[in-house]
């Protein structure tokens, strides 16, 4: 079991948070200033969790860097009270920087719902004969 040091947990507490202002500042019609606390506070969790040379490293490859253009443009779109236009920008520039792990995620998910509980529960809900 691989351990995880004390910069990890922050790392990954201040990416929920971060998530979680995002999806709190979308709730609340693309408030620009949850957004853009959202957005630091995931960077900033990103860079603890697996590194600041890793995770620039990560943005900055040669593949990679029209990707990363479009996400981080798109944050700093969010950042100057341009919500909109810049979550658009920095969804498009998310898909492009993760498009290779997509496939690992939705296996992943494949597993999780071959699990016989998890089945049964997904095959009786969706078994329903009734009208209502």
């Amino acid at each position: 079991m691989v351990p995880i040091t004390e910069f990890q947990k922050i790392g990954v507490g201040l990416s929920g948070f971060g998530i979680f202002f995002i999806l709190f500042g979308v709730l609340l019609y693309f408030d620009s200033v949850l957004l853009a606390f959202g957005n630091i506070l995931f960077l900033a969790g990103l860079a603890f969790i697996i590194g600041l040379r890793r995770s620039a490293h990560f943005f900055f490859q040669r593949q990679k860097l029209k990707a990363s253009s479009f996400f981080l443009g798109g944050v700093a779109l969010v950042v100057l009270r341009w919500p909109r236009i810049g979550m658009l920008v920095e969804s498009y520039g998310f898909v492009l920087l993760f498009k290779s792990f997509f496939p690992v995620a939705f296996g992943f998910l494949g597993t999780v719902f071959n699990m016989p509980f998890l089945s049964t529960l997904f095959n009786f809900s969706g078994s329903s004969s009734s009208m209502v």
